[in-house]
């Protein structure tokens, strides 16, 4: 898998426990991961929920959401986020992006990943917004491997969630 290529320096074998795939489509990304023990979540959206039946056919987990709304994580937070499109999909339906990185930000854990690949506007959007969410560009702007599934000219921007904590208590 290309992403865990570019960042094989900082994970470790059990870096990730919990992953969400929030656009599953099939369910691609969670078959990529049948070798790695990690619990994945497809999120299909509920503008396409026909293809949920087929992630369940396929032996994975899955569920519908808008992520226009926001999403029940309890009991779990994420290890690592994988956004392909959804800042592209929510900005057709006139949804906040903004309210959707902090929707993020919520449910991944301290020095968890997100894995955004979108549209190079899209990107250049949120990268305005990594500083005030605590979020390390963790990987320079790539351009992915283009496939069947890609649309148009997409890009694919790597950060991780810093420990939020006050400077003032650093000794």
């Amino acid at each position: 898998m290309q992403y865990w290529k570019q960042m094989k320096t900082q994970i470790e074998k059990d870096s990730f426990r919990n992953v969400m795939d929030m656009r599953a489509n099939l369910g691609g990304f969670a078959a990529s991961l049948a070798n790695k023990d990690v619990w994945v979540m497809n999120v299909v959206p509920v503008t396409e929920s026909s293809k949920l039946k087929i992630i369940y056919d396929r032996g994975l987990i899955g569920t519908l959401h808008d992520w226009c709304e926001s999403f029940s994580t309890y009991p779990r937070t994420y290890d690592l986020l994988h956004a392909w499109l959804v800042f592209s999909e929510i900005e057709k339906q006139s949804c906040s992006l903004e309210d959707l990185l902090i929707e993020m930000d919520r449910m991944l854990r301290p020095f968890g990943f997100v894995i955004i690949r979108d549209k190079v506007p899209v990107i250049n959007y949120v990268r305005m917004f990594l500083t005030a969410l605590k979020w390390d560009l963790w990987s320079s702007e790539v351009e992915p491997k283009v496939d069947a599934l890609s649309s148009g000219e997409e890009r694919v921007l790597i950060v991780r969630k810093k420990l939020w904590k006050d400077d003032d208590e650093i000794s």
